[in-house]
């Protein structure tokens, strides 16, 4: 799998969502500031309710343009073999029954792509299994958080 095909596939995914929530923020906001959306006595809260779903829905927008900045900021460079896991790092894990690929991002944990028919999931820094294998090496054993033993079997 190339690093850098990865990268861009979470670039592409998040590109849409963003495109996608984009559009739904600025929907709610217009919902929001609708003048027939009024509230038509005291208990009507409509138009509250929609500035509180604008409001999260941009917030996520701007959460997301982060994300993008980000990845696109990432390094594509292969690493050393025996250099430790960091951010950037496309990590393979050997559980007990097949490989997972994780990629350590900046953000979007829990992000699913599939490149080369290959399921690569996201996990981030401040995750536990981020925790858990940041600073590893190659051929190292992992005890995860959830009990469950791994091997580091490929890193770049």
């Amino acid at each position: 799998m190339q690093k850098a095909a990865i990268i861009d596939q979470f670039i592409f995914q998040l590109r849409a969502e963003l495109q996608s929530l984009t559009r739904a923020a600025q929907d709610a906001f217009a919902a929001a500031t609708d003048p027939d959306s009024k509230a038509e006595n005291k208990y009507d809260t409509r138009t509250l309710e929609a500035s509180y779903v604008a409001r999260g829905q941009a917030q996520r927008v701007a959460e997301l343009q982060q994300a993008v900045a980000a990845f696109e900021s990432l390094s594509q460079a292969p690493v050393a073999a025996n250099s430790p896991i960091a951010l950037g790092s496309l990590v393979t894990l050997q559980t007990v029954d097949e490989p997972m690929h994780c990629f350590v991002a900046p953000f979007a944990g829990g992000t699913e792509v599939v490149v080369d028919r290959q399921e690569i999931v996201a996990i981030t820094p401040a995750s536990s299994m981020g925790k858990s294998i940041l600073g590893r090496r190659l051929h190292e054993q992992i005890h995860l958080p959830s009990g469950m033993k791994v091997k580091v079997v490929g890193h770049q």
